[in-house]
């Protein structure tokens, strides 16, 4: 006989929710997963080996937001040469007034990890329970599988799994992932490659992106407010460089209204399924004129495909 589901009346709920525990203050929540996502060349890997260093060593993150709690950090840099993760902690480490030898961050230097495999699913699991870092670091997604991040199916047990890690060992993780290109337009979330899920599955989020020479930072959280437009800056340090805040306000001028053609990728962009011609122009609320001539420009750019299930965007 199977089991019942717990249940309880209403009014036995608890009356109000656990005190908010932070992992470094409004940046990233105790024990969450997530994601620092941004296009090429945002210094995605630089902040997350920011936070890395932060945990590590109790020093402010990006000279600003401090951590809460320290501990060990576990890292997969898979993009990049052990030397090249060397030198770049060793600058973050300057650059936080913190010594270098004594910072308590593991390297996985096995040079390919898959989570779509079973046996390198385990001995990442093993590691974890042996090492019991408070921050895993992932780096970068794209690296750690060859399933279609498009696929909802291929993509959420993945990230259930990385769930069940933070569950099981009580591990922040932070998983480095791509936006698309060209996504500038769309809400930070909404402008990952790949499937709805990559945004939805995130406690705390970091999206980096470029606006002329600006960098620019937005934190979301799931249960905590949000930071927007944060300028920051990479600073050399004699031979080495980091990440800091840049403290004068950046002028927000009025953003300019989408394009047809930015209007339809970010309707596909938000859309689970492919959708019609009838069901873009109701969601897009233009002319079918104006409709047809963007979708053209689109597929010839390679940007949109067109199937028997209607029209979604394409992979990059």
């Amino acid at each position: 006989m199977s089991r019942s589901l717990a249940v309880c009346r209403a009014a036995e709920l608890a009356a109000s929710s656990p005190e908010r525990r932070w992992l470094i203050d409004e940046l990233w929540a105790d024990q969450a997963v997530g994601i620092v996502g941004g296009e090429p060349k945002c210094c995605k890997s630089f902040l997350a080996l920011e936070l890395a260093v932060a945990v590590a060593s109790g020093a402010p993150c990006l000279r600003r937001f401090r951590p809460a709690q320290t501990g060990r950090v576990l890292l997969f840099a898979a993009e990049d040469a052990l030397p090249v993760v060397r030198r770049r902690l060793e600058g973050i480490a300057r650059a936080a007034g913190v010594a270098f030898d004594p910072l308590d961050i593991h390297v996985i230097t096995t040079p390919v990890v898959r989570l779509d495999l079973e046996d390198d699913r385990q001995r990442l699991q093993a590691t974890v329970a042996a090492l019991r870092p408070t921050l895993l670091i992932l780096d970068p997604f794209v690296r750690l599988h060859r399933i279609d991040e498009n696929a909802v199916a291929e993509v959420a047990p993945l990230l259930a799994y990385l769930r069940q890690l933070q569950r099981d060992f009580a591990t922040a993780v932070l998983l480095v992932h791509h936006a698309r290109k060209g996504a500038a337009h769309l809400r930070a979330g909404q402008a990952l490659r790949g499937s709805s899920e990559l945004h939805a599955w995130g406690d705390s989020n970091l999206y980096l992106r470029r606006r002329g020479d600006a960098l620019l930072l937005t934190v979301e959280h799931r249960a905590a407010p949000s930071l927007d437009g944060l300028a920051l800056e990479l600073r050399a340090h004699g031979d080495a460089l980091a990440l800091h805040v840049v403290d004068s306000a950046l002028d927000q001028s009025p953003a300019a209204a989408p394009s047809a053609t930015e209007q339809i990728e970010h309707a596909l962009a938000t859309a689970a399924l492919p959708l019609s011609l009838r069901q873009l122009r109701r969601l897009c609320r233009m002319r079918m004129a104006t409709l047809c001539v963007a979708l053209t420009t689109l597929r010839t750019n390679g940007r949109v495909l067109k199937s028997s299930a209607g029209y979604r965007l394409a992979l990059r």
